[in-house]
């Protein structure tokens, strides 16, 4: 499943009534981190296709879910389970944390 850039006229629709669980990348294009990581959750969109949905938020294009999800510091992964924030990752990890936080959903 490829990556979806999500914002404020689709992200209900493909975050919050998704049937799987799906990781928000949170970012903005002058973050550096964000672009390291970038690489990693494009790695595990490809190895969980269809059990995972990944998504990127561009927090300067959609300021107001950057507010309603109080994201303080970027790069910010979010783990959503039927419409809900189940997990938050905030900084440069690697991809055995990102992983962690949501094998338990699939």
């Amino acid at each position: 499943m490829a990556i979806i850039d999500v914002n404020l006229d689709n992200f209900e629709e493909e975050v919050l009534k998704s049937d799987i669980p799906v990781l928000v990348d949170l970012w903005a294009p002058w973050c550096g981190p964000c672009k390291a990581i970038g690489a990693t959750v494009s790695e595990i969109a490809e190895e969980y296709t269809d059990k995972l949905k990944v998504v990127k938020l561009n927090i300067d294009q959609s300021p107001e879910l950057a507010t309603k999800y109080n994201i303080m510091s970027i790069p910010t992964l979010l783990i959503f389970k039927d419409g809900q924030v189940d997990g938050q990752i905030i900084g440069l990890v690697g991809k055995d944390k990102i992983e962690s936080k949501f094998k338990h959903l699939i």
